[in-house]
């Protein structure tokens, strides 16, 4: 599911800063949080990361997960918990689960902040 399109330009994503709350009811499910593929400002292709910023995240006990437990699974520690987004027509941050489908009811919410430099 498509969670925000970033604008265009350089968008730093403050994930340390951001939450996710998840309400999903089927069991072992894991969130992979990424991004969808885009064009930088050089008009160079930048591929898709599905899991980019969060690999296998479990879902089955995470509840709500703080901007620190998203940035240190993203492996941020060293931009403090950020990541910059350069793209020519926007960004769109996507967010997925390969293991199961989602039940009627699942829900996923949360702030993405984020700053234009």
């Amino acid at each position: 599911m498509a969670l925000a399109r970033l604008p265009a330009g350089w968008i730093r994503l403050l994930l340390v800063s951001s939450t996710v709350t998840v309400n999903w009811t089927t069991a072992s499910a894991t969130l992979d949080p990424g991004w969808d593929a885009h064009t930088d400002l050089g008009r160079d292709a930048v591929a898709a990361d599905p899991n980019g910023l969060a690999d296998g995240l479990d879902v089955d006990t995470a509840g709500y997960v703080t901007g620190a437990t998203l940035a240190a699974l993203a492996g941020l520690a060293a931009t403090a918990g950020t990541r910059l987004f350069e793209s020519k027509d926007g960004v769109v941050i996507r967010a997925t689960s390969e293991d199961v489908a989602l039940a009627n009811g699942d829900t996923l919410s949360g702030t993405l902040v984020t700053v234009q430099e």
